[in-house]
């Protein structure tokens, strides 16, 4: 049963960890972890902020995860061990998900990024020059 009691404190270490990363605005977008919704990820300003706002519900998550696996490995019996564990992956898991809906929300709240090109980095415009170039260029012979 001892095994039992250190699955939270696993989850919770790792959970915790990736919302801390979070909050501190340290997290990789190229990694598979943080919110990863469709809001969080048209942006990388979305996916910090969204990070950011979920980070501590997350890291609070985490701590209670392994409060509640301390507190299983402390129980004189088998049943307390079990109900602590539980009680502890429940908060882990209510608190990630709610950190995750925050996110989400925030991240939602983020304006969508342009799509103008800067210049002609982008915009393939052939032969002709950039558009934008081209009208600068025939507003001032004008």
């Amino acid at each position: 049963m001892f095994v039992l009691a250190l699955v939270p404190i696993v989850l919770g270490v790792l959970v915790g960890w990736g919302g801390f990363l979070g909050w501190r605005e340290k997290l990789p977008r190229d990694r598979g972890a943080g919110v990863r919704t469709a809001a969080t990820m048209r942006s990388d300003e979305a996916f910090r902020i969204g990070n950011k706002v979920a980070g501590l519900p997350t890291l609070v998550g985490g701590l209670i995860g392994v409060v509640g696996g301390v507190a299983g490995l402390l129980m004189p019996d088998t049943a307390g061990l079990i109900v602590a564990t539980v009680v502890g992956l429940i908060g882990l898991f209510a608190l990630l998900v709610g950190g995750g809906v925050l996110g989400n929300k925030a991240a939602s709240a983020v304006p969508e990024p342009s799509n103008i090109p800067a210049g002609c980095t982008g915009c393939a415009c052939g032969a002709g020059g950039c558009g934008v170039l081209t009208k600068a260029t025939n507003a001032s012979e004008a």
